[in-house]
């Protein structure tokens, strides 16, 4: 338990007028949710710029700031390891996950699963994936109810209560896209505060120490303390290998391959080119961005510990490193600042996992097993209120989270228990055509009966340790990962050779060997290749029930299109980044140049404003 006062009346009203802010931020963006598609996806709309941020507001979580503060205090610089696991992973993303996902038009994980393989496998990858989500979110409500709870000195679980209500008001109406515009907000937001408080803490450091704020911040750590890379394999709670299996395999592809949020981020985007700009973007630059944000609290901590005797107690708890670093560093009103961008980090993840939950429930549960066709209010209506429904099965689980020592423990055993199935079923379905549906079914079942058995049973999980120390009652936390791949891995192998494979002409399209094919499968023609110019129009509403935009000759010969391909038109202003927008297809040409016929539903979609231009694009 902390010993020091944490807030004062100034950071709790900041706070509060935060999330005020964001909620009414979030609601306003109902209005562009027409449809399923909307409140899902977007309306397959954004600039990549739009996704970049809105990715680094979901992948950095509230648990991220706690729970790398907490071994970068412990570890120092090795605590960033993690981020850059993405690395690895990232391209094979973009160009073999993100083109099969966007251009089949796949609406979630599981529906993939049916696709590749049969509707078992999508039943039980429904179950995983909705189990890996709901307790993605749980961790999420239960790292800011530990820091908030002892700010308003209220009870945890009613902090936790209060926390999913705030995020239910403005995602109940806006879905997709107010997740993504919230993020935009709430991304610049917590990078600025998190690199602002490391600039809080060096000032800090220099105040209260003879040696100026990074000299004194340098000298402060260990040598041990400096190294970006983790001992190999000690100690049992912190080492490099098990970081690896645990965060670079099972991790990373969990969160890049099997993230339905992550995913739904993607194909929000206006093209599979936008969506892989904003991967390299994110990976390239962000990432290592990130990795000082979330982790700076916990080396600033470290500094000031050995510095400035006292400040900082003793035996200080794993889980309140972020939060008491951040509040001896700042002043009134800049605490409540920095600990609104926590806020802001548990919001952006937690809607966007929410928002994917409830994609997963309405596509995967509810349509199959609907047997009357329900309208498109209808359907969005239950999602709204499924969001609802997930928010209060993450809260239920919360107490099972918070019984691990710290939220680092539990995030990390939550990953390498839940994601090693998926990860196995989804890897080799994606990359080996020989792995059959007999396979999967038996990664998912029989991995994970063998899984269940490492858990009760450490001799099981022994040969694969790498030397690391097991710990009585407790297991190894990390190498875990590594037994619970191997065993769904080889379950998946040997059932695959023994089985049959599915036909090429079954499996078109789903494979990273059918990517070249997938923009005609997308169009379901030929595609045009020709590359023409985007062209500036007015627009007029034509009444007609057909979904095409009819350009003039002229305009459509400078985009180089042709009856039939898809065509793409936004308003032209940049900084929208696509919200005002609409897919169509090219119908028959007219003979006024500059003018763009569209339909009710296209101007209903896109919002488009009276007077103002249209920017238009041939896709393909």
């Amino acid at each position: 338990m902390m010993d020091i006062a944490i807030g004062t009346s100034l950071d709790r009203v900041v706070i509060l007028v935060y999330f005020a802010l964001v909620m009414g931020f979030g609601a306003y963006f109902g209005k562009y949710s027409k449809n399923t598609t909307d409140y899902f996806f977007g309306g397959r709309r954004f600039a990549w710029w739009l996704i970049t941020i809105s990715i680094v507001a979901t992948g950095v979580g509230s648990h991220s700031f706690v729970k790398y503060s907490t071994k970068a205090y412990q570890y120092g610089l090795s605590s960033t390891m993690t981020y850059m696991n993405d690395w690895f992973f990232m391209p094979l993303f973009m160009f073999g996950w993100l083109p099969i996902i966007y251009y089949t038009k796949v609406k979630s994980i599981p529906e993939y699963f049916e696709r590749r393989f049969n509707r078992t496998a999508r039943y039980l990858a429904t179950m995983m994936t909705l189990l890996y989500m709901i307790g993605y979110i749980a961790i999420q409500f239960l790292t800011l109810a530990t820091a908030l709870y002892r700010i308003y000195g209220i009870p945890l679980m009613l902090t936790v209560i209060l926390i999913a209500i705030a995020t239910t008001i403005y995602m109940h109406f806006g879905g997709q896209t107010s997740v993504i515009f919230t993020d935009l907000l709430q991304g610049f937001i917590l990078i600025f505060a998190g690199m602002f408080l490391f600039f809080l803490g060096i000032q800090y450091l220099g105040d209260h120490t003879a040696l100026s704020g990074l000299k004194s911040f340098w000298m402060n750590l260990s040598p041990e303390q400096k190294l970006p890379l983790a001992h190999f394999n000690h100690p049992p709670d912190f080492n490099f290998v098990g970081i690896f299996w645990q965060d670079g395999i099972a991790g990373s592809i969990g969160f890049l391959f099997l993230n339905q949020g992550l995913i739904m981020r993607f194909m929000a985007a206006k093209s599979v080119n936008e969506g892989r700009k904003a991967a390299a973007v994110n990976v390239l630059l962000v990432l290592p961005i990130s990795a000082i944000v979330v982790s700076n609290a916990g080396w600033i901590g470290r500094a000031i510990f050995n510095a400035v005797p006292g400040v900082l107690p003793e035996g200080l708890a794993a889980n309140d490193v972020f939060v008491a670093v951040t509040n001896i560093v700042s002043s009134s009103g800049v605490f409540g600042f920095i600990i609104a961008a926590l806020c802001a980090a548990l919001m952006s993840t937690a809607d966007t996992l929410v928002n994917a939950s409830s994609a997963i429930i309405v596509n995967d549960i509810y349509r199959p097993l609907t047997k009357k066709v329900k309208s498109e209010k209808q359907q969005l209506d239950f999602a709204r209120w499924t969001s609802v429904g997930v928010k209060v099965i993450a809260v239920i689980l919360v107490p099972f989270f918070n019984s691990f020592d710290s939220i680092y423990e539990a995030h990390g055993w939550f990953h390498s228990t839940f994601t090693p199935p998926l990860v196995v079923g989804v890897f080799l379905g994606i990359f080996w055509k020989r792995f059959t549906s007999q396979a999967v079914i038996a990664t998912f079942i029989g991995g994970a009966f063998l899984m269940i058995l490492g858990q009760f049973n450490p001799e099981l999980i022994s040969p694969f340790s790498h030397g690391i120390e097991l710990r009585p009652g407790r297991g190894y936390s990390y190498i875990g990962a590594l037994y619970n791949i191997v065993v769904c891995t080889g379950v998946g192998v040997i059932v695959a050779l023994l089985t049959k494979p599915k036909s090429d002409q079954n499996l078109e399209g789903l494979t990273i060997f059918d990517v070249h094919k997938l923009k005609a499968i997308f169009k379901g023609s030929a595609v045009n290749e020709e590359k023409g110019e985007d062209t500036i129009v007015s627009w007029l509403v034509d009444d007609t029930e057909e979904n095409v935009m009819r350009f003039s000759k002229r305009d459509m010969d400078r985009m180089k299109a042709n009856p039939g391909d898809l065509v793409y038109v936004q308003d032209g202003r940049w900084w929208l980044g696509g919200l005002k927008s609409a897919h169509s297809v090219y119908g028959t040409p007219h003979s006024e140049d500059g003018i763009v016929y569209i339909n009710p539903t296209h101007l209903d979609h896109g919002q488009f404003v009276e007077g103002l231009e249209l920017k238009a694009e041939k896709e393909m």
